[in-house]
């Protein structure tokens, strides 16, 4: 297993959204702030009740819309868990998921043996890897 990168600060997330000539107005700065501080993959209405608390006066449709542009300007990955909706993530570093059954939780990881693996399929059906996204779904052993 390889340690993960660490996620990037609010302040290199804005200095991102300037140098993609995204203009950060204050509902952006919160959702990105929001996303930050999460240590989970929300969805649009959990990122919305988290931006709420810090300011009543965001609008769901300003959280939509935010998450969606920073999914078109690359600052946020949109993932689906075989669930009714769509997670978000900050865009920060190469890993997959390992997603509880049980509870939903979902677990980052990075593991080295996995990415040569993923190459070497790719090369000896002749293709070059592009981009890949491994989702693997268990549940925890029971103690013996």
């Amino acid at each position: 297993m390889s340690h993960l990168e660490t996620p990037p600060s609010l302040d290199e997330l804005e200095a991102r959204c300037a140098t993609a000539g995204l203009k950060l107005t204050e509902p952006r700065k919160l959702v990105l702030q929001v996303l930050c501080e999460s240590e989970d993959h929300p969805s649009v209405e959990m990122v919305y009740e988290r931006a709420r608390a810090m300011d009543p006066k965001v609008a769901m449709a300003t959280v939509y819309r935010t998450l969606n542009l920073f999914h078109e300007f690359d600052i946020v990955t949109r993932i689906d868990l075989k669930e009714s909706f769509a997670r978000y993530e900050l865009n920060w570093g190469h890993h997959h998921h390992l997603i509880d059954v049980e509870t939903g939780e979902v677990h980052e990881f990075q593991n080295d043996t996995i990415e040569k693996l993923k190459a070497q399929i790719a090369a000896e059906m002749g293709f070059e890897l592009v981009e890949c996204v491994l989702e693997l779904y268990g549940r925890r052993r029971k103690a013996a």
